[in-house]
């Protein structure tokens, strides 16, 4: 299985709907001189969605306690419309439950 279609299958299961690949778009996110996010958002569109026409969608590894690999699928929206907004707000929401947490 590739890539997007593993990120399509990750899709359906989340979110109930089909998607189409749209395309990949490169993201490098910085904060303070620092890269805080460097990779690749696949923006795929909705099909059957009742909320969404599209969706940005990729996966990362995680180290917890073993190393596992992590998909993050963000809805668009109004607030959330292309992908460095789909990562700013993946960033903050990891930001959020860190401070939680501690």
């Amino acid at each position: 299985m590739s890539y997007i279609e593993e990120l399509r299958e990750v899709i359906r299961h989340l979110h109930g709907a089909e998607a189409t690949h749209a395309e990949s778009v490169p993201v490098k996110e910085q904060f303070q001189g620092r890269t805080v996010w460097d990779g690749v958002v696949e923006v795929f569109t909705l099909h059957g969605h009742p909320r969404a026409e599209r969706v940005y969608a990729w996966s990362h590894d995680v180290d917890s306690p073993k190393p596992t690999k992590r998909h993050v699928t963000i809805l668009h929206t109004d607030d959330v419309s292309s992908p460095v907004l789909a990562v700013r707000a993946f960033i903050i929401q990891e930001f959020r439950n860190r401070a939680i947490e501690n």
